[in-house]
């Protein structure tokens, strides 16, 4: 089998579909005609349109440490979090007390354990409405950023006709799979969407110091190497090779976007989006899968 059935097959015995790209960022010219200019990708279903979850924080923190390098921000600020400000989710949506942290901690916690709270208190700071134009600015014609995580849960509490976080944790579970799966977050055309190539292209230019001033593409990539969960991407490869990844989650939504850097100095960025017909958020066979398929892309790339 070539490269792209091998990667097929490890999904069908997950019972996963999924789209994935995987690329060698140091052998690219984002500026050539083509997807990515060398032909140095493997991909599967990589131009299909996906929703990508809290993947959309890699383009919340780079914007943000962008107006830190510009002076438009102080990452030292401090910011109150109260009752009011937490969403559901790790990180300090789980505090009982009020807590005050600075805004890089919030990217931070936005980054390492996915934290929606942070995130959305970091968005507010930054400005929603200047995402989508970042994304403009660096091509990623096809990303679509539609709100932040408040957003996303109003959306969700609106579908199920849910008035607090609670009641829709009591309705949820009793919903019919395919009243789930009408919800908007599942549709990429209502809700945050790309593709798995934008998305490695996203991380290339990141990698490469191309999505900004090289300290703020710095602090994206510090971030993201300090991800707490390490069962989707990072399990698939050996020890020595750093991966730094990004996840996304909902109820049969496995999402993850990443780089791994070899020893030998190869890097390979990668993003997989996997499905799954169970509406359950932890599968780690799902993961592991996930983990698998990005070794075997990466393996190929690199002629192994």
């Amino acid at each position: 089998m070539d490269v792209q059935e091998r990667i097929e097959a490890i999904f069908a015995a997950a019972g996963v579909t999924a789209s994935m790209h995987a690329v060698d960022l140091d052998a690219v010219d984002l500026a050539a005609d083509g997807p990515t200019g060398s032909g140095r990708e493997v991909g599967v279903r990589a131009d299909e349109q996906v929703v990508i979850a809290s993947i959309f924080k890699i383009l919340l923190v780079l914007e943000f440490a962008r107006q830190v390098e510009a002076g438009q921000l102080d990452p030292t600020e401090r910011v109150l979090v109260t009752a009011a400000d937490r969403l559901g989710g790790w990180g300090l949506a789980g505090c009982v007390d009020d807590a005050e942290v600075s805004l890089r901690d919030l990217a931070y916690f936005a980054m390492s354990v996915s934290d929606n709270t942070a995130a959305d208190l970091l968005l507010r700071r930054v400005g929603p409405d200047l995402l989508p134009i970042l994304a403009v600015e660096l091509g990623l014609t096809r990303t679509r950023v539609l709100g932040g995580p408040r957003d996303l849960v109003e959306v969700m509490l609106a579908d199920v006709g849910a008035r607090t976080e609670a009641e829709f944790a009591r309705i949820f579970p009793t919903l019919p799979a395919e009243r789930v799966r009408a919800m908007r977050v599942f549709d990429p055309a209502r809700t945050t969407s790309s593709t798995a190539r934008e998305i490695t292209r996203l991380l290339t230019l990141i990698w490469r110091d191309e999505a900004g001033p090289p300290a703020a593409c710095a602090m994206v990539r510090t971030w993201m190497a300090r991800q707490l969960f390490w069962t989707r991407l990072a399990a698939g490869f050996p020890p020595g090779v750093r991966v730094s990844g990004k996840t996304g989650t909902l109820p049969g939504l496995h999402l993850e976007a990443g780089v791994a850097e070899y020893p030998d100095g190869g890097r390979y960025a990668i993003a997989v989006f996997a499905r799954a017909e169970q509406l359950t958020p932890r599968r780690i066979d799902v993961d592991l899968a996930m983990g698998e398929a990005a070794r075997t892309a990466v393996e190929a790339l690199r002629g192994n």
